[in-house]
């Protein structure tokens, strides 16, 4: 099997070894090159033809961002971002995202082994999803040691159907990654102020997931903010789950709230939308409308047909409209999503079925 290629761009020497080692503990990746800065890396692109590279936001002489639009305008290669947490890059993260990049992930914390054991695996994931995405030219306006694969089960069991709970209020539900954030930002900007209460996974590390629902806030007519414990489930607002926390869907009387919980990985995320979804069965069943988006591998698959069971109306992402047609495809497979269907209509069906 063909390797995927990657290139390191990162100032850091301990850095770029850390993730040449992580990287090549998978025997589907080969780390064919590193380089300190920007200036550096574009001679590597040209000698050794990467399939994806990982990219720093600071550095020296060039940022990441500024080669970023560069390289995206000129000569698109998948770009995952891994940068360190910080308020500013967080910002500048999410306008990388706006400019060409796959995803974003947090740089692996040496000083914890539980937090570098699972950013190995989130990395190795990542690069895997990136070699696999649609890449298309992008010209930026002037404006602008692997642990086991755990299911849902590790944070709450699974519903009997007694359980469904029947009652008026409806609620959208959400599962994303790779791609996510323009397929979620699409979604939301159509959905008028009146639009029934929404709940958000998206794969995003912590920090990021804030500055990505204050960005979305700015531009939709619904209300979005990061989801915070308790939080109620209202019209015309969308709560996101908060990166490296699950999120979970509950009810209480008549109100619907969710809760922030520090499990372990499922299926290799924190957020998972397994997680979310089974939530949603258990305590919304048919009152929820529910949506996969683009992404990569399985997370979300067995919770949308948890959901399919319950009564709930389920909806695909089709896979042209897909940037990575993994987590929706595993779902149809199932025959969890009673609608496929592209980005820019899941919304419109969405609003004639609540």
């Amino acid at each position: 099997m063909k390797k995927i290629k990657v290139l390191i761009v990162d100032d850091s020497a301990l850095v770029r070894q850390t993730l040449k080692t992580i990287l090549e503990t998978d025997k589907k990746i080969k780390v064919i090159a590193t380089a300190s800065d920007p200036f550096i890396a574009a001679k590597k692109i040209q000698k050794e033809d990467p399939d994806v590279i990982t990219l720093d936001i600071e550095m020296p002489k060039m940022d990441g961002l500024t080669f970023l639009k560069k390289l995206m305008s000129q000569y698109p290669i998948p770009v995952v971002i891994i940068s360190s947490l910080s308020g500013n890059n967080t910002t500048t993260g999410l306008r990388a995202l706006e400019y060409g990049a796959v995803e974003i992930i947090t740089k692996p914390k040496l000083s914890s082994r539980e937090f570098y054991e699972e950013s190995k695996i989130m990395i190795c994931d990542v690069v895997k999803a990136a070699a696999i995405a649609k890449i298309k030219r992008k010209i930026i306006p002037k404006k602008i040691h692997v642990k086991p694969k755990l299911s849902a089960d590790v944070v709450l069991k699974k519903s009997s159907k007694d359980n469904f709970i029947k009652t008026t209020e409806h609620v959208i539900v959400v599962g994303a990654s790779t791609g996510g954030t323009d397929a979620i930002s699409l979604f939301l900007e159509s959905l008028p102020v009146n639009s029934p209460g929404i709940v958000i996974v998206q794969h995003m590390p912590e920090l990021f997931t804030r500055s990505f629902a204050d960005r979305l806030n700015n531009f939709c007519k619904i209300m979005v903010k990061e989801a915070e414990n308790n939080d109620t489930v209202i019209r015309g607002r969308a709560l996101i789950a908060p990166g490296n926390h699950h999120l979970l869907l509950k009810r209480s009387g008549t109100r619907y709230y969710v809760e922030i919980n520090n499990g372990p990985l499922v299926n290799r995320h924190r957020p998972s939308v397994d997680v979310l979804f089974r939530s949603a069965a258990k305590n919304a069943g048919k009152n929820t409308i529910d949506v996969i988006m683009t992404g990569m591998g399985a997370d979300g698959a067995q919770g949308l047909l948890e959901l399919h069971e319950a009564g709930a109306k389920t909806i695909a992402q089709d896979e042209k409209s897909c940037v990575v047609f993994g987590m929706p495809k595993e779902a149809i497979k199932l025959n969890a999503a009673q609608k496929i269907l592209p980005i820019d209509q899941i919304y419109k069906h969405v609003l004639e079925n609540y």
